[in-house]
């Protein structure tokens, strides 16, 4: 998930907490303004309506659209073919004169329409092929009107390119600024890919304005944050440009300052990838991070065998699929399923639990779907009867909802009970405790001569060096000439990256201070997984390093406390009101980078927010699922 938002709603300060969550515009279309509107709507709202930026987007999108008259033949930049259907329908672009649509690739583009417009990234690669189509068309007798609208914003990069082509003057070119996408009511993303490598390997930090730009408009529509809190130089540069695109914004782009202050929002916590990077080399442990794992979640999508997903299933909730979700052969017709609360009933009661639960709790709604169609047999008037008919419909819905998560679960079963999965995780437990590192050094040497997925070996020598302060240069050589020989040498760029990004490395002169942190923010604590009573069960006794640094935000006793509540399930750390990183700078401080803490509004902080509020916490560089988990949790 890259470039990862989300905003979870926090009670008042004396009960329990918590947080979490990735210019000129098109003619006609102002997203500051729309903010500003929105922000007049529901400044009074309690609670964070997400809905708003899916209507901002939507207005945008349309608006871009509009500023095209007539019919016109679409060209859309794949990659954004998964974020655009988050927001709006195919139906709708048809009804504002979309009449074609193609992708975005090399070769001849066949349209009969005078208008062409291409909706893409303002990427190198995609302008290449823009003027290639445009130069194509030169010779044809039917004359063309192109617009190009890049996403978020126009680059000189693309201008240049399309100026060393010589079609620099056949195209209109404008902006659609798609910002922030609502992937649930928690749950927004910027759906960004490559973040953290365009950041941090390329040496591009685009994604950085693109993350200010989409934080500036999160601050028209719903008011400065009073406090903005984070870690890492990248957070810092965050900051610094959304403070300045929010009090100067761009020429052009109708936004004014933004003067008020939040009433939904008591805070922002920005997590620079880079402050955590074991947490990504861990294999998540929860049911949807293991869905990710496995079936690759896209713009909340994952493909699965169609069968699963078939509506003709028999009402006996005893049957369960035998095909697996991986589908039974090669030719296994797949489908897209779409994990979200609003369409999956099931899913919001699975998805952050630790996958050792799931079972049990598939079971349990096994059971209680069959005494609910055993209810028909109870029913002897024509009231009982019409009442159950009314259930039917949702039954039915739930229903098939068990058989999909039950083939999922099998499916990921399968895959968790391979000597390969079991060896892997015995190597990241005990590469988190410091135990024995010769032994696992020579387990992962196993795994390479298993020929294990190369994904596995690479993020279990990269956690190794990360735990424990980098490799000898004996051992890591030894380890690169053995993925080599087994993997083929066409790795080798990859395994150079891998080594600038300091993820394969010797011992530095200031390494990443994992052991102490590991002691002094709780990282290691035992959390029961029927009943957690610490973030710690989303990984099996690990806490994600991101999360602690959140906790230690806006929940500071359930760090100092982790792992000492005996009362299961029930949650003793409070909520407090928010005095940024105040008892835990000494320790943010070994965190290599720059430490944010920024009253934007200090006036808000004195306030009394017995009301509730919520905290927004962005990663920048991506989270995972299961780090989205353990936020829940602390909520």
């Amino acid at each position: 998930m890259s470039a990862a938002a989300g905003p979870v709603q926090r009670s008042n300060p004396s009960a329990h907490s918590q947080s979490h969550s990735h210019t000129h515009t098109a003619p006609g279309s102002s997203v500051s303004d729309d903010a500003r509107t929105y922000k007049q709507e529901f400044d009074d709202a309690p609670t964070v309506d997400v809905g708003v930026l899916k209507e901002l987007a939507r207005k945008g999108l349309v608006d871009a659209l509009n500023s095209v008259p007539g019919a016109k033949t679409l060209v859309l930049d794949p990659t954004l073919a998964g974020p655009l259907g988050l927001v709006a329908e195919v139906s709708i672009m048809k009804q504002h004169g979309v009449d074609k649509m193609f992708w975005l690739e090399h070769g001849p583009l066949n349209s009969n329409n005078t208008n062409v417009v291409y909706l893409c990234r303002p990427q190198a690669k995609w302008m290449k092929i823009v003027a290639e189509q445009i130069k194509q068309h030169s010779t044809e007798a039917l004359q063309h009107n192109y617009t190009l609208m890049l996403v978020p914003r126009r680059t000189v990069l693309c201008d240049k390119i399309l100026e060393d082509e010589g079609v620099f003057g056949e195209v209109t070119i404008s902006e659609f600024p798609l910002e922030f996408i609502p992937l649930e009511d928690d749950l927004i993303s910027l759906e960004w890919d490559n973040t953290f490598k365009e950041i941090y390997l390329d040496g591009d930090e685009s994604s950085i304005y693109y993350a200010a730009q989409a934080l500036s408009t999160m601050q028209r529509a719903y008011g400065k944050f009073p406090r903005v809190v984070g870690k890492g130089d990248a957070a810092k540069k965050l900051q610094t440009l959304m403070a300045h695109l929010t009090a100067y914004p761009r020429a052009g782009s109708g936004a004014a300052p933004v003067p008020d202050v939040s009433k939904q929002f008591d805070s922002l916590v920005i997590i620079d990838r880079s402050t955590d990077l074991i947490t990504p080399f861990l294999t998540q442990l929860t049911y949807e991070g293991l869905l990710d794992e496995y079936f690759a979640i896209k713009n909340s999508y994952i493909e699965v065998n169609a069968e699963l997903l078939s509506s003709n299933t028999q009402t006996n909730t005893g049957s369960t699929p035998a095909s697996g979700a991986f589908g039974g052969t090669a030719q296994a017709k797949k489908k897209k399923h779409q994990l979200s609360a609003s369409t999956d009933v099931l899913l919001p009661k699975l998805r952050d639990s630790n996958f050792a639960v799931v079972g049990s709790k598939l079971n349990a709604e096994a059971k209680r779907l069959e005494a609910a169609y055993d209810g028909r047999h109870k029913a002897q008037t024509v009231a009982q009867l019409k009442e159950f008919v009314g259930k039917i419909g949702g039954l039915q819905n739930e229903h098939q909802a068990l058989r999909l998560h039950t083939g999922l679960a099998e499916a990921i079963t399968a895959q968790t009970q391979t000597d390969i999965f079991n060896k892997s995780l015995e190597v990241q437990q005990n590469l988190l405790s410091s135990y024995d590192i010769n032994a696992q050094l020579g387990t992962i040497e196993d795994l390479i001569y298993q020929e294990a997925p190369l994904s596995i070996v690479l993020r279990l020598v990269a956690l190794a060096c990360i735990t424990q302060g980098g490799l000898k240069q004996k051992v890591l050589d030894n380890l690169k000439r053995e993925i080599l020989q087994a993997y083929g040498y066409d790795l080798l760029p990859l395994l150079l990256a891998l080594e600038s990004l300091q993820l394969l490395n010797t011992p530095p002169a200031k390494p990443f201070p994992y052991p102490s942190l590991r002691k002094s923010l709780c990282l290691l604590t035992d959390s029961p997984e029927e009943s957690p009573t610490d973030i710690s069960y989303t990984y099996s006794g690990y806490a994600p390093l991101s999360c602690r640094l959140v906790q230690a935000v806006v929940q500071k006793g359930a760090v100092l406390g982790a792992g000492s509540n005996t009362d299961t399930g029930v949650r003793q750390a409070q909520a407090h009101p928010i005095v940024g990183w105040k008892g835990f700078e000494d320790i943010i401080k070994t965190i290599p980078g720059e430490t944010v803490d920024v009253v934007q509004s200090p006036g808000a902080l004195a306030k009394d927010s017995s009301g509730g509020s919520t905290t927004m916490v962005f990663f920048l560089g991506g989270c995972t699922f299961t780090e989205v988990a353990a936020l829940r949790w602390i909520e």
